[in-house]
């Protein structure tokens, strides 16, 4: 690899970097208006719907907290705060433990994962583009910006680093551009999202950007996630903690570069948060509508888990990540020891008839309630250390078998 080739260092458990996170704005939900006020003058947080999708179990579509403790398990941590959470077995797709999983808000810069899910496979990493302004038509003000200049030079590769790390949202317009536009990108990503059966999203702006009527949910997110993790070009990016990135660019003369990091807290330890040992990625995100979102894949011994954390209501500026931690530990924790209370459901062009007939609709239809057995479709070991150029150790990367699981029937929650 050349001098001019961006380097990367590949996240472990060991390597903390600091990194810079556009701090959270109030968060309103797109579904609900603000409740009255609760005699205090401060208004209260919307009510989640009464009832909500069942993709995944009936019990994913009741609002409220959805656990099934056996003897020995431990109780949820206390004080959680988000709208939406949910805590899923990346292995086997059990949800663990859910509070208004299908509660349809705001994903902010989340929604990147599915951008990425969608559009990383079509563009080959080593291609290079030559940014115009239309490119970079309807970047949003106030977006998250990684660098990226007009009349400037960057290979695909160079553009991912800077969606994955930065949540560029110049980075997103124009790899969607690269794909055929924005409106096309987002027709592709609707249509991906409906494969995943993540029923919940509507997408209206490929990089998450705040704009009437988008929405995900907490179990879509997660959805999301554990496709994009099977991708290992995914999993690399969502994984790095640093990188170089181009920076301006004059014939005769090098390329200058400049120091990218990722603004994954749980990953860098930035802003006073404790880094997570075993957090593999996935993507955080933070907008004036949608508060402060992110999904996490983590793992500990063999155990892989996924967490989304949706608009905490409580906290500061890292409430996301500390709440995000705190699943993590039950969820390690309580493995074993609770029954599982729905599933993650395969994509529609898998064989889901073990787990009722797929969704036609935003509405839903009910699939069954019970985990496929494990055992199928595993996540692997965690990122190991690698500097440099992306490496990545043998045995060491976080590995998605690409098989889905066939489940049995289940029994009910």
């Amino acid at each position: 690899m050349s001098a001019k080739k961006t380097a990367l260092t590949v996240l472990s458990a060991a390597l903390l970097v600091p990194a810079m996170l556009v701090p959270p704005s109030t968060a309103r939900a797109a579904t609900a208006p603000p409740r009255p006020p609760d005699g205090k003058g401060k208004p209260q947080a919307p009510a989640p719907p009464p009832s909500m999708s069942t993709v995944g179990g009936s019990r994913l579509g009741q609002p409220g907290t959805q656990v099934n403790l056996m003897p020995g398990a431990p109780e949820l941590p206390a004080n959680l705060s988000g709208r939406s959470w949910i805590v899923a077995d990346a292995d086997t797709g059990e949800v663990l433990a859910a509070h208004n999983a299908h509660w349809r808000l705001p994903p902010a810069s989340t929604m990147k994962m599915l951008f990425a899910d969608t559009v990383l496979p079509t563009l080959p990493k080593d291609q290079v583009h030559h940014v115009t302004d239309q490119d970079m038509d309807g970047v949003g003000p106030g977006s998250s910006l990684v660098g990226v200049k007009e009349d400037h030079d960057y290979t695909v590769h160079d553009l991912w680093l800077g969606v994955f790390l930065r949540s560029g949202n110049d980075a997103v317009h124009v790899l969607s551009a690269m794909n055929g536009g924005v409106e096309k990108t987002v027709k592709d990503m609707q249509a991906h999202a409906e494969e995943l059966q993540a029923l919940d999203t509507h997408v209206v702006s490929p990089d998450g950007y705040d704009a009437p009527e988008q929405v995900s949910s907490a179990y879509d997110l997660t959805l999301i996630a554990r496709s994009g993790l099977q991708k290992q070009d995914f999993r690399e990016y969502c994984g790095t903690a640093e990188a170089k990135f181009p920076g301006h660019q004059e014939a005769g003369r090098p390329r200058e570069y400049f120091e990218i990091q990722n603004t994954n807290r749980l990953m860098t330890g930035a802003g006073g948060v404790t880094p997570y040992k075993g957090i593999a990625g996935v993507k955080n995100g933070n907008t004036t509508m949608a508060g402060s979102t992110f999904t996490g894949a983590a793992q500990r011994g063999n155990k892989k888990l996924l967490v989304t954390v949706m608009n905490p209501d409580h906290g500061g500026l890292n409430s996301v990540y500390e709440e995000t931690a705190d699943l993590f530990d039950w969820g390690f924790a309580a493995a074993g020891k609770v029954k599982p209370v729905g599933v993650l459901v395969p994509p529609k062009g898998t064989d889901t008839e073990p787990y009722g007939s797929p969704a036609k609709s935003h509405e839903n239809t009910p699939v069954a309630d019970g985990p496929p057995p494990a055992g199928g479709g595993g996540l692997g070991t965690a990122l190991g250390i690698a500097g440099g150029a992306l490496a990545v150790v043998a045995g060491g990367a976080f590995v998605v078998n690409r098989r889905w699981p066939r489940g049995r029937r289940g029994q009910g929650a």
